[in-house]
């Protein structure tokens, strides 16, 4: 576990290139958010951060980009479209963009409830090197079906001597996680941090991408929700804070945390 106070702009330009397995992040959403006055945000910083993404990033790694839009006199920024079209143009991968389906409490104004955010997917130069899907099981409607494909099954196996087909799916690419009353994480100093997304969600991006000792980072480290669940489940982790509050939450997080430690999941 390496855990840096500082400018991941400083890191990412510094440290050794093509070093980093899988990225799983959440950068500020347009300012939305003061985070203690530490840093600013703007296409500059963005831009920076995403070319040095693409330095430190191994061929065929992923870059987990969380992101929403603020809405200002009316209108969605669109930032979160701007980005992944810039990752594109500096050579990533736009691999698969998929939801972030949050249910919670409702906020109100004059246009329907925000209940998702983008999970950007790149990869750079290939495909993933990795990729292990979550599965779920099949759900038959009706008996006479199941019987039918089980017979398939065992024809396919014993007739042909080909293996028999599957009784999971992959899930789909929207995601959900249920983000009020405590259930982002049971940690309560996390909450000191003002924009912490579910242990789950970043459970579930890093065994999909990685494997057991493979290097996962986070530039925007925040709470140390990435780190907590990498540690437990075995990788190797490096994260940057900028801001000195919340370096020392993320710090206790992860110096907490036990490797290989159970993880419950809930059904989606």
């Amino acid at each position: 576990m390496k855990l840096i106070h500082g400018d991941c702009r400083e890191y990412l330009f510094t440290c050794e290139p093509d070093s980093i397995d899988l990225t799983v992040t959440s950068p500020p959403y347009d300012n939305l958010r003061t985070y203690n006055n530490s840093s600013t945000w703007g296409w500059a910083e963005f831009s920076a951060i995403a070319a040095g993404l693409w330095r430190v990033t191994k061929p065929g790694g992923v870059v987990v980009w969380v992101v929403g839009d603020a809405t200002v006199k009316g209108s969605e920024t669109g930032s979160s479209f701007k980005q992944a079209l810039y990752f594109k143009e500096i050579g990533f991968n736009l691999h698969d963009t998929m939801i972030y389906s949050k249910t919670g409490p409702p906020l109100s104004h004059n246009r329907y409830e925000q209940y998702f955010e983008y999970m950007f997917i790149f990869t750079k130069k290939t495909g993933p090197r990795v990729f292990n899907p979550i599965k779920e099981k099949k759900v038959w409607k009706d008996n006479r079906k199941f019987k039918n494909y089980q017979r398939e099954k065992d024809n396919n196996f014993h007739n042909k001597g080909k293996p028999s087909k599957s009784s999971d799916k992959v899930i789909g690419n929207v995601w959900k996680y249920t983000v009020g009353g405590g259930h982002v994480t049971k940690d309560k100093i996390a909450y000191q941090h003002p924009a912490i997304f579910p242990e789950k969600l970043a459970h579930d991006h890093i065994i999909s991408w990685s494997n057991e000792g493979d290097t996962v980072f986070d530039p925007f480290m925040g709470s140390g929700t990435t780190g907590k669940m990498a540690k437990q489940l075995n990788r190797d982790f490096i994260g940057i804070e900028i801001d000195k509050e919340y370096f020392e939450i993320a710090k206790q997080r992860i110096e907490d945390t036990q490797y290989n430690q159970p993880f419950q999941r809930t059904s989606r």
